[in-house]
């Protein structure tokens, strides 16, 4: 389990689930005779009523699939963006570095899916997904359909049914409210995409 300081959990499903519709390259975790194994593999959210899944794919030589065959609890984790924090920005002290972040971790048995069928949808589905951003979209379906069958060949699909959600927001939370704004502003002085990035998820959580 993740060490979480009730100042940074966060427990609203919809919360939890569009952090890792946004950051949806996760890493699988897994424990096999070997001990700790893990993949790095983008995801796709489904739900089937109240039930949550996540879905994605391995390479069929991935060791990985070997363990996961043998069933057992999982792991996937979204990490989102994170910066550091320096104490200079803090009203006052003593005080010393930390970091803010953002991650989900997500508990689930998994099931491993070799239907070619199921396999089709989900790479088309993954490829859309990505692609819809691109101003000339490349399609699955323009594929050689026995390359295509080829390469569904080399994967093995996997449907986790997520048990338990963790999340964790980690925002500066336990700070003085003076503080809060001078990190925000610590971090836009810094400029760049993570540190901008904590800064909005830190503005939209601060009190109105």
């Amino acid at each position: 389990m993740v060490y979480l300081p009730p100042h940074f959990t966060e427990t609203r499903p919809d919360v939890l689930v569009a952090h890792i519709e946004q950051h949806d390259f996760g890493l699988l975790v897994s424990y096999g005779a070997g001990g700790l194994v893990a993949s790095h593999i983008p995801f796709l959210v489904e739900r089937h009523g109240e039930e949550l899944c996540l879905v994605g794919h391995l390479a069929r030589p991935n060791p990985q699939v070997q363990h996961l065959a043998k069933g057992g609890e999982v792991l996937a984790i979204f990490s989102g963006p994170h910066a550091y924090i320096s104490p200079s920005w803090y009203a006052a002290g003593p005080a010393v570095p930390t970091w803010n972040y953002v991650d989900i971790h997500a508990y689930g048995t998994v099931r491993l899916i070799e239907d070619g069928d199921w396999l089709r949808r989900l790479l088309r589905r993954l490829s859309d997904r990505h692609e819809a951003g691109n101003p000339a979209p490349w399609r699955m379906q323009d594929l050689p359909e026995t390359y295509l069958k080829g390469m569904l060949k080399g994967i093995v699909g996997l449907d986790i049914t997520v048990t338990r959600l963790e999340g964790k927001f980690k925002l500066s939370q336990n700070r003085p409210a003076v503080d809060r704004p001078r990190v925000i502003a610590g971090l836009e002085r810094r400029g760049d995409v993570d540190a901008l990035a904590v800064a909005g998820l830190m503005r939209e959580r601060e009190p109105t």
